[in-house]
């Protein structure tokens, strides 16, 4: 805006200094008297004051555009704190920015995320916002025909946020994390979280059910009794944010493959190893069960993808299951069916499409019901990520070491259980829970 001020004042200037000539002229040759040189110099005058009156409204027009631009820069930030893609960012921001006063019939708004300029280029926790518009010229059009175009620009940083072990995605449910009977589950160094916005988002059922965690934060309210111990907060933190599903953005692999041709993997009492070697197209290998899978005996189990398409992924009460860089993928309707007294020592991938993953329920899979169960023999290094399906739970799968993250659409908790949330070296994701969001630029 200051370069146009100035090109304008020097169009300004140019005049005058025509008119004092042609005013000097006039005195040398004629004679004439201050009236006649007032008479010249008066519209210029009146001009200057006109022009600067302009000025100080295009100054005022810019700011009102600013803020309609931070708003609509916090309003992307917080959609994007809650795991919105571009379009729902886009929407958010222009929203804001119409009930703001911006005319989209004048201007265009631009939203990048990450930053594609300034200091947070880049950064996949921020949003950038331009705003420009056409600005209608008065006084100054005497100079220049063309409108005068105002641009403005914000970012919006989502910063901070403590560390879920437990979130359940559900928008709306009852209960989306229920705790029932006499269970007494403990997490360790991590909350629990909830996006539904029922008033009993988080349920404590039977007045023996014992939870112990860092902070539980929902977007609706909570249901507890006494027997809830927050380490990290006084009180449950209700009405909070809602949590970005961390996995939101993990592709989920297709069904590919050759059937095995049966359905039950190893015997009662003998150990086998179980090596996939088809080339998914995720780039690793696979094994593909149709119908199901039955693990029984002590088997081991060798990196890759293992895709259970339709039926129940069953793990009995004798059965040992081991291995690294393992991930099992639940498809068409499959379920797990994992018996407490069964022994499961599994770590996910730490690197690659389906990194910290150890089991995955497919997103198409909405009403499923998945009943896992543990010991204190057991150990989960990775994630249970089921966005559209809901979890029966109980067992201690931390083990020594051990780390179980859970990201699911529901949850009860019906036995004794606990999970740790320090699992970067199990290559998960983390769930960041009331995240803030603040104007950085």
């Amino acid at each position: 805006m200051r370069h146009l001020v100035l090109h304008v004042l020097e169009r300004v200037a140019a005049r005058v200094s025509r008119l004092v000539s042609t005013a000097a002229r006039v005195h040398r040759n004629e004679r004439g008297n201050i009236a006649i040189l007032g008479a010249l110099t008066l519209p210029v005058v009146a001009g200057g004051l006109a022009l600067g009156a302009e000025t100080g409204y295009w100054y005022f027009e810019e700011r009102k555009l600013q803020s309609a631009a931070d708003l609509s820069a916090h309003a992307g930030g917080v959609a994007l704190r809650g795991g919105g893609g571009q379009a729902v960012l886009e929407a958010s921001a222009l929203d804001i920015a119409l009930s703001s006063g911006f005319d989209q019939t004048l201007g265009n708004l631009t939203l990048n995320s990450p930053p594609v300029t300034g200091g947070f280029a880049g950064d996949n926790d921020a949003v950038e916002v331009t705003l420009d518009r056409q600005q209608r010229r008065f006084f100054s059009r005497l100079f220049i025909a063309a409108p005068f175009e105002i641009g403005v620009r914000a970012v919006a940083q989502v910063t901070g946020g403590s560390r879920a072990c437990l979130l359940a995605l559900s928008p709306n449910a009852s209960g989306a994390v229920t705790v029932s009977g006499s269970s007494e589950v403990r997490f360790s160094g991590c909350d629990i979280a909830a996006n539904s916005n029922a008033n009993n988002s988080f349920l404590m059922s039977g007045g023996a059910a014992v939870v112990t965690t860092g902070c539980v934060h929902t977007v609706g309210g909570v249901s507890a009794t006494g027997n809830l111990t927050l380490t990290d907060c006084a009180t449950p933190n209700e009405q909070a944010p809602v949590t970005a599903d961390p996995y939101a953005g993990v592709a989920e692999p297709s069904v590919a493959g050759t059937c095995q041709p049966s359905n039950t993997v190893g015997k009662n009492n003998q150990t086998t190893t179980v090596s996939p070697i088809e080339n998914h197209p995720s780039g690793v290998k696979s094994m593909r069960f149709c119908g199901g899978l039955s693990l029984r005996g002590t088997v081991d189990l060798d990196p890759g993808l293992y895709i259970v398409d339709g039926g129940d992924f069953e793990l009995r009460a004798t059965t040992v299951a081991r291995g690294t860089g393992v991930t099992f993928l639940l498809v068409n309707g499959a379920r797990a069916v994992i018996n407490g007294s069964a022994t499961l020592n599994l770590a996910a991938p730490t690197t690659g499409p389906l990194s910290g993953i150890i089991l995955m329920g497919s997103r198409a899979d909405s009403g499923v019901s998945h009943q896992i169960n543990g010991n204190a023999a057991s150990r989960f290094d990775g994630a249970v990520y089921a966005p559209n399906s809901n979890v029966d739970y109980s067992g201690n799968f931390g083990g020594s070491g051990g780390c179980t993250q859970i990201v699911v659409n529901t949850i009860t908790f019906t036995g004794n259980s606990e999970l740790a949330v320090d699992c970067q070296a199990a290559g998960t994701r983390d769930a960041l829970v009331d995240r803030q969001v603040r104007i950085v630029e």
